[in-house]
């Protein structure tokens, strides 16, 4: 179960993110806070994996508190929180200042609730991706940074530039669930390993999501869905 702490001053505002985060498959809310003090006291006993933090917070910014998080002894003992930037501003410098801080995502208030649930699909499918891996893969990292941070200018995607790319797409995208590289390969006629990759493709490029689907026995199945 990933562990998720709001941090965000509005109560309604806050309210609302922890209700669609508790509807979330695999995530809970640890607990809600409305300013940088009560944040870091209660990542400090709760231990959460991420936060929602919001940048305007009457004692601190979040900002601040984020650096505060990347400065801290006690998380590289415990191991990083990762963040979820929610803020208005909208400067191109407070963007870079929080990727360079080591937010995964930042989104830019207003947004639709289906924008966070989507953010959250993607973290935790990244998540499970870099747990269920050992020696990671060049091709490993890129699905992951794909997932976290998909690219904006969509139109040139390596995996729609040859037609067996198109034909696995769009058969994806018609599927209307998730689906693995095996059943994409059965209604493609592709080989199963062409399948794989250009499903990773996808999901490199922000047209598709990793799920993992976890068995009784074996590895985890990786199960690909397209993203609206």
């Amino acid at each position: 179960m990933i562990k998720v702490l709001i941090v965000e001053d509005d109560a309604r505002v806050a309210h609302n993110h922890s209700s669609l985060v508790e509807a979330a498959p695999g995530f809970t809310v640890t607990g809600i806070a409305h300013t940088a003090a009560a944040a870091l006291s209660s990542i400090e006993r709760q231990r959460p994996h991420l936060i929602l933090l919001d940048l305007f917070l009457p004692d601190r910014s979040g900002m601040e508190l984020l650096r505060t998080l990347r400065g801290s002894e006690r998380t590289k003992d415990e191991g990083l929180v990762d963040a979820l930037v929610i803020t208005a501003l909208r400067d191109v410098e407070h963007v870079r200042e929080a990727l360079h801080n080591g937010a995964v995502h930042y989104l830019i208030k207003p947004f639709s609730l289906s924008a966070l649930r989507d953010q959250l699909e993607r973290y935790a499918a990244a998540r499970s991706r870099l747990q269920h891996t050992g020696e990671a893969t060049q091709s490993d990292v890129d699905s992951v940074v794909g997932l976290l941070r998909p690219a904006t200018n969509r139109s040139h995607s390596k995996a729609l530039a040859s037609p067996t790319g198109r034909l696995v797409a769009e058969t994806l995208r018609q599927a209307g669930t998730d689906m693995s590289a095996t059943e994409t390969a059965e209604r493609t006629g592709v080989a199963r390993v062409t399948a794989r990759r250009y499903l990773e493709q996808l999901c490199t490029d922000g047209r598709a999501a990793l799920n993992m689907r976890h068995g009784t026995t074996g590895r985890p199945e990786h199960r690909y869905r397209w993203v609206q």
